[in-house]
Formats: structure tokens, C-alpha cells, sequence
């Protein structure tokens, strides 16, 4: 079952089941935390050149459980030095990997592939534990990181040169597609296995080998994915991690002359400063950043489909994915009946523990998380908005929080104009299309962006008009690897997944050979 279809089932709700963890859910999280430590995909330490290393310094950095906020385990706090390191590794490996045949490479990452789905449930319960999704999207994400792993390994044969008709009968040109090279790749803890192999999978499949920096809030994800690679046979210094200091990692990789492209997922905060500092070697950049989506239901739509879509679009992973709707804006004609329907959707939400059955809304990533969604409800509420569901930390305390409808939402409130990243769903009002499209675009964000209707014409005309990469009609779960993912304005640069995702890692070489009509 493809990722689409499992996020979309752990929406569906449950009936009238307790919003409450059960007793025994903290020894449950115990017993599978201790299990998986003893997985032999459960790693600790950097991977440098094939080895598993430590901080050089040996100083090192917790991993927490968000949900219980107990210690996982503790990781080496890596900086320059290692990440330096990396890059000579992954350097030196490019000189044989670039080498390889298609067929050769494409083998590697389909071994990859079928280890990543053999050791699905450990990775599911690896990224529940350190990132605290439900385990039912934690087992979601494993599918759709691992497509991505499985159609590079297939696409990596499908890398085409050009023939190129000559002006002149005595030469020959054509068009070369070879490798970048080193990579650094960054990438952020809402989907700790997917937006790693989304950037990997490419790029080894072109001949590129990568550093991998992860979110120092979920590695282990990251380094249980770089095990099984290493047990596919992928060679020594193809594929590094590293972690720990961010800026002095992010740095180095920048600094560095033998990187040659970065590919960031995360902030646009943070993707400019990288954008900037790529100037330097005039390194190639792949960003995918944040965005801010409109969710649109219009008068005609099918009101059971716009509620089941919009709870995906808005709720998955507990509002934290960059292409959440972040802001439902409904015609005035159904406003009214959406918004009973939805609160009487989301409120059938259960919240708890990620490893309890049942549940569909973990926590939030830490503490932090929760008090920006706190800051963005009271600036509505100052502003006049009005909140009918939730809109307070929940019961189980930790940053557990209650999923949340804000009715009355203006575009010059928090909430309409920035990424709130929570389980926070602003619904606003609208008249007429045309209001909704500017409305939505009123924007510098451009990612992801969603309507509903059972109107054809509007369907054209408005998806057309929308200024973003995404655009779902009827349908709140809208990713998957054999589409191009990424955003216009400040969500990004560049595309991941499908045909197109390849040219983000390859460079065109035109050759004229003269001298054709010599015997």
C-alpha cells in the first residue's frame, strides 16, 4: 500500500474512542525502545568513509522521545573536522561510483530498496519513537521513502543523452548528462526517512555520492537507513552522516569546493542563508522551504470529500509537513455547514502516544513547536478570530496538543500569513473565485495548495491560477514519487521525485567533434 493510501487511512476516524493514552502505553514505549536497541539497524554514531565514528571530540547530544520526553539515546555532536572528513570520503568514492554503469548502480539502490522494506517495522517504530507521529504514518512514510529508493533504482538506467542535428557537415554534436558530484544533503525531522531518500535516491542513482546531515531532533532514522545501506552493498564513502552543530556542518559543506550542490529541506529562513553562502564555490541548490497552503472549498464542492480532504491536509503528521493546509478558506454559501461538519471530524481525532492504537495525532516535535502555536492563537484572538475547538495544550501534557478550528480569520493575522506548523486549522470566508484565488495567493509562499470543487471549468481555471508547485483538486494527500515535488516564490528552487528529480544531480555536457568528412 502506497503512502497516499496508508496517511489517508490513519485519518479515518475513530468512533467515539477516548481522547486519553492507555495505562500501559509508557511500558509499551519502554518495551519497543528497548527492543530496537538491540535491533543491529539501530545505530548511534556518524558513518564516515564506511565507519562508524564519534565526535572527534567525543562530546555528544541527546535524543528525546517527544512524546514522553524521555532519553533515547545520546549522538556524537559532530563539526567541521568530521564533516570535512565526510566530504573527502564522499570525494574519493565519487571516482569509482560516477563509474559504475546504470545497471550497476540501479542493483545497489535496489538492494537498498528491499532491505529498507524488510526492516520496515523497525524503521516505522524508529521514527515513532524519535519523532512521535502515529506508528501507522511512521509505517506510511517507510513505504513512500522506500518508493523513492525503488524508482530511482529504476529511473537510474534512464538517464538520456541528446543527438543534436549539425549546421555543418563535417562535425558532430551531441549532449552528455554526467553526475554533479559531492552532495550535501540537509534535511529537516517531519519525514526523517523520506526527505532523505527523496534527495539520495537521485542522486546516487546519477553517480553522485552525499553527506547527509539530519535533524539532530530525529537521526536515528537517518543512520538505521545508512546501516542498510551499507548492508546493500552501497560502497564505503558513497553515502556519509553527520550531525551535531548544524552551522559549523552547514558551513563546512558550504566551504567546501569539492561540494558541489546543496539540497536543503527545512525553513526559508534557513534555505536563504544556504542559497547565500552557495555563492561563494557557486555551488547548484535544490530548496524545498516552507510554505503557507490554501485549502479551498467551494459553494459546489462535495461536502463529505472537502471535510475528509481538508482533515488529511491540515492534520497528518499533527499540522507539522510544509505542505499542510495552513489555511482553509470557504465560500460563504458553506462556511456555515463545513465548519460544523469539519469540527465534528476533527473532534473524533484521537490524540496520544504515536505506539498506541488508535491514534492519529501524536505530539509536537518539542516545546518549542507548541509555544508558536500559542503565540499564533493569541494573536488571532486579539485580532477577533474565535476559537470553537481545542485551542489549548492537551490533558497528557508534554507538548501533546488539542486539534484546533479557528472560525473568523483575517489575512492580517498570524495564522493567515505564516506557517503555523500545529494542529491549528484558521478557516476564513470568501465570495466569489476570484476573491478566494487572490486571497490565496496573497502569499510570499508558493508550495501546496488545495480545492474542492465538482466545477471542471473551475478546476482549470483555478489550479491554473494558483501560484504554487502543488496543486491537489479533491484530494488532501497529494505526494508521491513519481510527481515533481517542489514549490515557486520563496518555497523553494528545483523539483524532487519522478523524471525530474534526476536533473537536480546532473550536469549537460555539449561535445562538437570536427574534422567529420576526413577518410
Amino acid at each position: 500500500m502506497r503512502f497516499q493510501q496508508i496517511a489517508a487511512a490513519s485519518k479515518i476516524l475513530s468512533s467515539h474512542l477516548p481522547r486519553m493514552r492507555r495505562p500501559n502505553a509508557s511500558r509499551q514505549v519502554s518495551s519497543v525502545a528497548s527492543a530496537l536497541k538491540n535491533s543491529p539497524i539501530f545505530r548511534t554514531m556518524g558513518l564516515i568513509g564506511g565507519k562508524w565514528v564519534e565526535a572527534y571530540d567525543h562530546h555528544t547530544l541527546q535524543v528525546n522521545n517527544p512524546a514522553n520526553g524521555e532519553l533515547i539515546t545520546e549522538i556524537p555532536f559532530m563539526g567541521t573536522l568530521e564533516t570535512n572528513d565526510a566530504i573527502s570520503a564522499a570525494s574519493e568514492a565519487f571516482k569509482s561510483w560516477s563509474k559504475l554503469t546504470a545497471a550497476e548502480r540501479s542493483k545497489y539502490l535496489r538492494n537498498w530498496y528491499d532491505l529498507i522494506m524488510a526492516h520496515k517495522e523497525e524503521l516505522g517504530q524508529i521514527i515513532t519513537l524519535e519523532q512521535g507521529k502515529p506508528l501507522k504514518e511512521a509505517l506510511g512514510e517507510v513505504n513512500y521513502g522506500a518508493s523513492f529508493i525503488e524508482f530511482f533504482a529504476e529511473e537510474a538506467k534512464r538517464v538520456y543523452g541528446d543527438i543534436i542535428p549539425t549546421p555543418l557537415g563535417d562535425r558532430r554534436l551531441f549532449v552528455l548528462k554526467q553526475p554533479v558530484g559531492v552532495v550535501g544533503a540537509v534535511t529537516p525531522w517531519n519525514f526523517p526517512l523520506a526527505m532523505i531518500t527523496r534527495k539520495v535516491g537521485p542522486a546516487l542513482a546519477c553517480g553522485c555520492t552525499v553527506v547527509v546531515k539530519p535533524s539532530e531532533l530525529t537521526p536515528l532514522t537517518a543512520l538505521a537507513a545508512a546501516e542498510l545501506a551499507l548492508q546493500a552493498g552501497i560502497p564505503p564513502g558513497v553515502l556519509n552522516v553527520v550531525m551535531g552543530n548544524a552551522p559549523k556542518i552547514g558551513d563546512a559543506l558550504l566551504a567546501s569546493p569539492q561540494v558541489r550542490k546543496i539540497t536543503f529541506t527545512g525553513s526559508t529562513a534557513v534555505g536563504k542563508k544556504l542559497m547565500a553562502g552557495a555563492a561563494d564555490t557557486v555551488k547548484r541548490v535544490s530548496l524545498e522551504l516552507g510554505g503557507n497552503a490554501p485549502c479551498i472549498v467551494f459553494d459546489d464542492a462535495d461536502l463529505d470529500v472537502a471535510v475528509k480532504g481538508a482533515l488529511a491536509a491540515k492534520f497528518r503528521n499533527s499540522g507539522q509537513t510544509c505542505v499542510c493546509a495552513n489555511r482553509i478558506i470557504v465560500q460563504e454559501g458553506i462556511y456555515e455547514k463545513f465548519a460544523e461538519a469539519f469540527s465534528k471530524a476533527v473532534q473524533n481525532l484521537q490524540v496520544g502516544d504515536g505506539f498506541t492504537e488508535g491514534v492519529t495525532q501524536g505530539p509536537l516535535i518539542n516545546e518549542s513547536a507548541v509555544q508558536k502555536v500559542e503565540s499564533f492563537l493569541q494573536d488571532a484572538m486579539s485580532k477577533g478570530a474565535k476559537v470553537i475547538l481545542g485551542g489549548k495544550r492537551h490533558s497528557l501534557g508534554m507538548t501533546f496538543y488539542e486539534p484546533t478550528i479557528v472560525t473568523g480569520v483575517k489575512c492580517d493575522m498570524l495564522l493567515a500569513s505564516e506557517e503555523v506548523f500545529g494542529p491549528v486549522a484558521p478557516l476564513l470566508r470568501f465570495k466569489t473565485e476570484e476573491e478566494a484565488i487572490q486571497i490565496a495567493n496573497n502569499t510570499k509562499a508558493g508550495l501546496a495548495a488545495y480545492l474542492f470543487t465538482k466545477n471542471v471549468q473551475r478546476t482549470w481555471r483555478v489550479s491554473e491560477a494558483l501560484e504554487y508547485g502543488l496543486v491537489g483538486v479533491n484530494e488532501g494527500i497529494i505526494s508521491t514519487e513519481v510527481a515533481p515535488f517542489g514549490g515557486i516564490k520563496q518555497s523553494g528552487l528545483g523539483r524532487e521525485g519522478s523524471k525530474y528529480g534526476l536533473d537536480e544531480y546532473l550536469e549537460v555536457k555539449y561535445v562538437c567533434l570536427g574534422d567529420m568528412n576526413r577518410t
